[in-house]
């Protein structure tokens, strides 16, 4: 199994805290990251504090090889990512001159680029733009940190947009097995399972559905191989328990 490629999600935002907002954008990253080869392997939901991001900035760009913030780089007083990542880095943050044009030509009468929204073009200087189609306003790179808007067809539209960049390992590839069986009856077989295939990760997902509880095995890996044998064990478990098969899905990307 080679070196995977890590990747931490930042979500900034009281708002996600709080409950007012649903972040949407973990699921999407995720997905999208794995096709890519690259494994989403932490997440923070971290509030509008600038000591908060600036010390998780630091530590999750020295830990992972790729991170990605979402949240906070609007016109509002409480979007203070921009400066709070220029703090982590240790430089000032200026009026990008590309920004601010990108901003100009978004705007056809110059006095709506009011005070608040050129807050959206002072950038981290040495940071890299990342192109926003939707709105105009960019995120920017610095280093491995990739700061994106929260709002999620813009962090999409962003996202696409410096995927490129990005260089990954080898996709995951992951088969689900689900029956209608306690996830009590099953743990120590899976737990053999798990020492017999160590270069898969297998999940373990219960359920109630109609009234009967049951467990959804999810088996994730970089062999196509490996992940259906050690599926077929699974299967085979729940069939020699008497149980019915209600989930079966062979090796797909994941």
């Amino acid at each position: 199994m080679s070196d995977p490629v890590r990747a931490c999600l930042i979500i900034i935002g009281n708002e996600i805290l709080s409950g007012r907002t649903h972040d949407k954008n973990l699921p999407y990253l995720a997905e999208e990251l794995n096709k890519l080869g690259i494994r989403l392997a932490e997440t923070r939901v971290i509030p509008d504090i600038e000591t908060t991001i600036i010390e998780t900035v630091n530590e999750c760009r020295a830990k992972f090889d790729y991170v990605f913030t979402t949240g906070g780089i609007g016109p509002t007083h409480d979007d203070i990512t921009s400066p709070c990542v220029a703090r982590a880095f240790g430089v000032e943050i200026e009026l990008n001159a590309k920004a601010h044009a990108l901003l100009k030509s978004h705007y056809e009468n110059p006095a709506d680029l009011n005070d608040a929204r050129l807050r959206m073009a002072h950038i981290p200087v040495g940071a890299e733009l990342i192109d926003n189609p939707v709105s105009k306003a960019p995120g920017f790179r610095m280093e491995n940190v990739y700061v994106m808007a929260g709002v999620p067809m813009i962090m999409q539209a962003m996202f696409q947009g410096i995927k490129h960049q990005l260089t990954g390992g080898r996709p995951m590839v992951s088969r689900s097995v689900g029956g209608y069986i306690p996830e009590g009856s099953i743990a120590k077989v899976l737990g053999d399972i798990q020492h017999d295939f160590p270069d898969t990760d297998i999940g373990s997902y219960p359920f109630l559905r109609e009234g009967k509880l049951g467990t959804t095995l999810v088996v994730r890996g970089e062999e196509a191989k490996d992940v259906d044998l050690a599926s077929e064990r699974i299967r085979a478990v729940i069939v020699d328990q008497g149980r019915e098969v209600i989930e079966d899905s062979g090796p797909v990307s994941s």
